[in-house]
């Protein structure tokens, strides 16, 4: 029973081309009998792009969904994603409906006893480098607050938060008082949102008395 094939290739520029990709997978095709059933491009889309932003590695997953193939063969793993955790979360797709996969410059075959092997590593290695990069994330924002930085929103002065309940008692719109104050309608729209949750809870409590 001949193994269904697709190939997936992608180039970061217009003036590359993903031919010699091509040729070189269909070459590994035809020494493993494989049947190439499709072929999904990317031509002059970053690897940085998600996957609505490239609607070739979109095709293929869907393909992938629908078991339509029982490999994904592609040049290399750069082609696929940028990142480790990219990898990892593509061959768990994969996986997860049985579709193997081969990458020509790694020399990575899932199909064989080696290939599963390495899969397994590279969750290991993705999970390090998501506790590594958390780690760095909480130092930085630890090192931040003993430096006396804040985090979150601004905090607004209580005259123009004052300015703002004031203009919206009159019933005035909340695009024309962020208009008239100088500030954002986000700002705006957050004071007021606490001037109703106040209301609200003082309206329980009188009610509950």
């Amino acid at each position: 029973m001949l193994k269904r094939v697709a190939l997936y290739i992608r180039v970061s520029t217009n003036d590359q081309t993903t031919k010699n990709q091509e040729r070189e997978l269909r070459a590994v095709a035809k020494r493993q009998g494989w049947q190439i059933v499709q072929v999904f491009e990317d031509a002059g889309i970053s690897g940085a792009k998600g996957r609505t932003q490239r609607p070739g590695l979109d095709a293929m997953l869907k393909g992938v969904a629908r078991k339509e193939f029982d490999l994904v063969a592609a040049w290399s793993v750069d082609r696929l994603g940028r990142s480790l955790q990219d990898l990892v979360g593509l061959l768990s797709e994969f996986h997860a409906k049985d579709v193997d996969l081969y990458l020509h410059q790694q020399g990575l075959d899932t199909t064989t006893p080696a290939g599963k092997a390495m899969f397994q590593m590279l969750g290991v290695f993705a999970e390090f480098e998501r506790a590594i990069i958390r780690e760095r994330i909480m130092s930085g924002l630890a090192r931040a607050r003993s430096e006396g930085k804040r985090f979150g929103r601004p905090r607004i002065g209580s005259d123009i938060e004052a300015a703002i309940q004031a203009a919206r008692r009159k019933g005035l719109g909340i695009r024309k008082i962020a208009r008239d104050l100088g500030t954002g309608v986000s700002v705006v729209q957050r004071v007021t949102a606490a001037m109703q949750g106040k209301q609200m809870r003082k309206a329980r409590e009188i009610n509950a008395s």
